[in-house]
């Protein structure tokens, strides 16, 4: 391999890289490959499967037995994919709060925390369900939710021409659906 800068051939070592990019200050990759130019000194890291390497990351912050630090909470918003004023939609609070949690100015409540955590471990960045719809939620008055459901029969079931299918048969060709709810 050539180096981009100058041209030279590229030494090719394996080490151990503190990984700082990742916005952790303590992640050290083991036997890492590294590419250096003996010439001008340019350097080039390989990190194989980076998104995989991000999702143990998170799966180690959230069993981390200690509250979060700032970097660790950006980083786990990072990880979801959301903007800082998308998590700040998400967890009902300020720009500025995400920003404060994230600097270090101020800690995350244990409520928001755990449920930063959840957010992650379930790797669910809240998709068709829009950030107004979660504000609204926080605005409303409580009231009991009234749910129709009825019972369909699936395709199979419906054909003309075929037998009754027994009770315990007939129990695998419906399947609930969603009537109404308000």
């Amino acid at each position: 391999m050539k180096c981009f800068e100058c041209a030279a051939e590229l030494k090719v070592v394996r080490e151990n890289r503190r990984y700082k990019e990742c916005g952790l200050p303590n992640v050290v990759l083991r036997n890492i490959e590294v590419r250096r130019c003996p010439r001008c000194g340019a350097e080039d890291v390989v990190i194989p499967r980076l998104e995989d390497l991000h999702r143990l990351l998170a799966a180690v912050l959230l069993r981390k037995p200690g509250r979060l630090a700032s970097p660790e909470v950006r980083f786990l918003r990072k990880s979801l994919g959301w903007s800082a004023e998308g998590f700040a939609g998400h967890m009902g609070v300020a720009r500025e709060t995400v920003s404060r949690w994230e600097n270090g100015h101020e800690q995350m409540s244990p409520v928001a925390e755990r449920l930063l955590r959840l957010a992650v471990a379930h790797e669910t960045p809240v998709q068709g369900y829009h950030v107004r719809e979660l504000a609204a939620i926080a605005k409303g008055e409580s009231a009991p939710l009234q749910v129709t459901a009825r019972l369909a029969e699936s395709r199979a079931g419906r054909q003309r021409g075929r037998p009754r299918p027994t009770a315990a048969a007939a129990a695998g060709s419906h399947s609930w659906e969603l009537a109404q709810a308000v």
